[in-house]
Order: structure tokens, then C-alpha cells, then sequence
């Protein structure tokens, strides 16, 4: 078949990949444009692009997809099937009723639970001790159409958004192929989604990774994992925004303040929550890079009974 495939970030790549070396041809690749990224603002590619330049594989980066300019690039490359992952925009009617067999995405998540951008992360957070990968054909909804091929896949203890994300994606690529090999053979069928079950995973922001230190510390820890590597989990110790990458819970119930340091042992740093201490082990404080609390206390001094908080304190007013 005759196959567009439309995707951005790195989570997409295995599923172009798969594709390629599928029995069906890539005739296009649809990403988003490029953008500013680090510190230094450089307009850098998305990891899609870049697989389609290696393969020498025809592209457009659309600023806009509901314009006719658009519609009719797509429509020259005559696709039998669209298949999507991770691409970023919800697709409109004259896009999905293109192609004759429809457009096919890839979502990290089983369907109907989490649909939305960041289903990988607010597994995570909630704590989840499974997630996996749907396919399923396209409507004009968020993440709404026909089950096609489900796989779960096991949230290990350890597990962070970033590190739960490429077994996921590698999953997604191997169900896509097996996915449109059966439509081809006419041996799936579509199955629609409990609507009454779906949950959300809107995409996130800076302001999520806020601590809320009233929460649990298993709630906490969850959400450290799930915010990583982006846009991660912080609080500030007096002026200073400190960022938590690696936390976990620990024994203990204090009455004291939550958000207050309890312990400082060799390998962490022990605060109150609103249920249970939150032993920090690996953080990053401002204009710092990444340490283990070990080898942040061999430079630096924590007391017992400092103080985190969601906002840096008040500066002094002037006399």
C-alpha cells in the first residue's frame, strides 16, 4: 500500500522505522515545523524530519493544516492509508476520509483511559502499574475512534516518563505494521470505545511541576518520576528553586509542617508530605547541574527544619 505517515518527536520514530521496513511503501512524511530549542534558541528539526531526509523520503512541515495548499500536497501522494503517531494536531474531515482505508494512530495509552497528549507522563504521575499502547482509526475527536490492536506493557517501580517512553514506542511501531497488515487481510475488527470510561492527559506545563507538599509522598514521588524529563518536579528551599529528579517514599509519619527537612542522611534527604517523608536523592538546585544529594552535601549544608515551598519567600520591602 501506498502509506503517509504523519509524526514529530523521537516517541514517532519506531513507528516510521517499523514502516520502513514493512512490505508497504512510505510515499510522504507530514511533521510539524521546526522550532526553537535550548537555551540558545536554535531552530532545530523534529527527529521525524530527520528520519525522512536519511531515507530521502518527500516531506512537508505544514505551519497550517486546514488550508487547501495543504490538502491537495497530500492528496498528490495518493495514500491508500494514513497512519499517525505522536503527530500533534487533531486531524479534520477532509484529511481522514482521504486515504480509501483510512487513518490509522498509534497512542501510548489503553484506550479509552488517558487520551490526550501526554499519556506516557500522567501514568506515571497517577501511579500506574500498567499502561500500553492502542491503535485505532481516526475520528475527528481527541483520541476517540475505533480499537483496533491493544498490548499492554508493565510500569516498573523505577520508571520514568523518559525511560517508560522508548518501550512504549518500540511496542507502538511492532503493533502499527501488525495493525495495518490485518486490515489488509481483513482479519481485525473495529471496537468502539467505552466513552463512559475515558480519563484525560492534556498536555503539560512548566506550572505542573510544582510540589504540593500537603500531598502523599508515594503521590509526590509518582509525580517526580512522571515529570521526567520534562518539565520536571521543584520547590524551593528559601530563594532557591531546586529541582527534583529522582525521590522515593520512606517509613515514618511526622508531625511536623509538610515540606519540612526531617533527616539528612549520606544518600538523601528526608521531608514531612501530608502523608508519609519523601527521601530526595537526586537534585539539581539552581544553576547547578544534576547531583546525588550525596555529592551535593560534600560541598553543601542542609539543616534539619528548613523549610520547602511552592514559591520563593517575599522579598523584603525597602525602609
Amino acid at each position: 500500500m501506498r502509506i503517509v505517515f504523519m509524526g514529530t518527536p523521537e516517541f514517532a520514530v519506531p513507528s516510521l522505522e517499523a514502516l520502513l521496513k514493512s512490505d508497504d511503501h512510505v510515499v510522504g512524511i507530514v511533521t510539524q515545523p521546526d522550532r526553537p530549542k535550548g537555551r540558545g534558541n536554535v531552530l532545530t528539526p523534529p527527529p521525524i524530519k530527520l528520519v525522512a531526509q536519511r531515507e530521502g523520503i518527500p516531506f512537508l512541515q505544514p505551519t497550517k493544516i486546514r488550508v487547501p495548499e495543504f490538502l491537495a500536497a497530500l492528496a498528490a501522494w495518493k495514500p491508500d492509508l494514513i497512519a499517525v503517531t505522536a503527530y500533534g494536531r487533531i486531524l479534520h474531515s477532509p484529511i481522514l476520509t482521504l486515504p480509501p482505508m483510512g487513518c490509522v494512530n498509534v497512542h501510548g495509552s489503553l484506550l479509552p483511559k488517558y487520551r490526550g497528549a501526554a499519556p506516557v507522563q500522567w501514568a506515571v504521575i497517577n501511579g500506574e502499574a500498567e499502561t500500553g499502547i492502542t491503535t485505532m482509526m481516526m475520528d475527528e475527536g481527541m483520541d476517540t475512534g475505533a480499537m483496533l490492536l491493544q498490548e499492554s506493557l508493565t510500569i516498573f517501580p523505577q520508571d520514568t516518563a523518559g525511560s517508560l517512553a522508548p518501550r512504549l514506542a518500540a511496542l507502538g511501531g511492532r503493533l502499527l505494521v501488525e495493525t495495518i497488515a490485518r486490515l489488509k487481510a481483513g482479519t481485525i475488527t473495529p471496537h468502539v470505545q467505552n466513552h463512559a470510561l475515558a480519563t484525560l492527559a492534556p498536555p503539560l506545563k512548566k506550572e505542573d511541576g510544582v510540589i504540593d507538599w500537603t500531598a502523599s509522598a508515594s503521590s509526590i514521588a509518582n509525580r517526580v518520576r512522571g515529570l521526567s524529563p520534562w518539565p520536571g518536579a521543584y520547590s524551593y528551599l528559601g530563594r532557591e528553586r531546586w529541582m527534583v529528579w529522582s525521590a522515593t517514599q520512606s517509613p515514618g509519619k511526622p508531625d511536623v509542617v509538610p515540606g519540612t527537612i526531617i533527616e539528612v542522611t549520606k544518600q538523601s534527604i528526608l521531608v514531612a508530605t501530608g502523608d508519609g517523608v519523601l527521601a530526595l536523592e537526586e537534585i539539581q538546585p539552581s544553576n547547578s547541574k544534576r547531583l546525588t544529594v550525596a555529592q551535593y552535601l560534600a560541598g553543601h549544608r542542609v539543616s534539619v527544619g528548613q523549610h520547602f515551598d511552592a514559591e520563593p519567600p517575599l522579598s523584603e520591602l525597602p525602609a
